[in-house]
């Protein structure tokens, strides 16, 4: 009878730990969810009824909106995020909340809803640059640019070996 030599038990262990390892380490090194932004709590929503409460009630209860409309300063949103950073990945937003709320003219409460996933409009980002003309050197430029400066921190102001002013 084959009895398996005890060095190679422990190098199969470690070859077992090894290929473990990478799969394992994704969730060590996982940094914790981070709550973004002024999250309405929906028990604090339910207590909320349009046609009753103020912009002053509302503050008092939720906090300061997030945003208010560009536009219209009577449409208050509270935006959140749980986000988290994952190893050899980007930033990901794991739970996002937005909810908006419309005021009339004289502070009243009259519509609260959440604004989902399929209310939001994709804004895709410009890659172009404005030009700005005479910024751009030549190669020649900039080897040769700075020959005639040497020693061109004290103009204007010519001093002799004494010390005092030249002549």
């Amino acid at each position: 009878m084959i009895r398996p030599r005890p060095a190679g038990r422990a190098r199969a262990a470690l070859l077992a730990l090894l290929l473990a390892l990478p799969a394992a380490g994704c969730s060590i090194f996982e940094a914790p969810p981070v709550q973004r932004g002024n999250r309405a709590d929906p028990e604090l929503l339910a207590q909320l009824t349009p046609g009753v409460q103020t912009q002053a009630d509302v503050q008092a209860l939720l906090g300061s909106p997030t945003a208010t409309g560009t536009f219209d300063r009577n449409m208050w949103y509270y935006i959140s995020s749980v986000t988290r950073m994952r190893p050899a990945s980007h930033f990901t937003v794991e739970d996002r909340r937005v909810i908006a709320m419309r005021f009339d003219e004289g502070g009243t409460l009259r519509d609260i809803r959440e604004v989902g996933q399929d209310d939001m409009r994709r804004v895709d980002m410009v890659d172009r640059t404005t030009p700005v003309p005479g910024t751009e050197r030549t190669v020649l430029q900039a080897l040769f640019g700075n020959l005639g400066r040497i020693g061109a921190g004290g103009l204007g102001s010519e001093t002799t070996p004494g010390g005092g002013p030249g002549r």
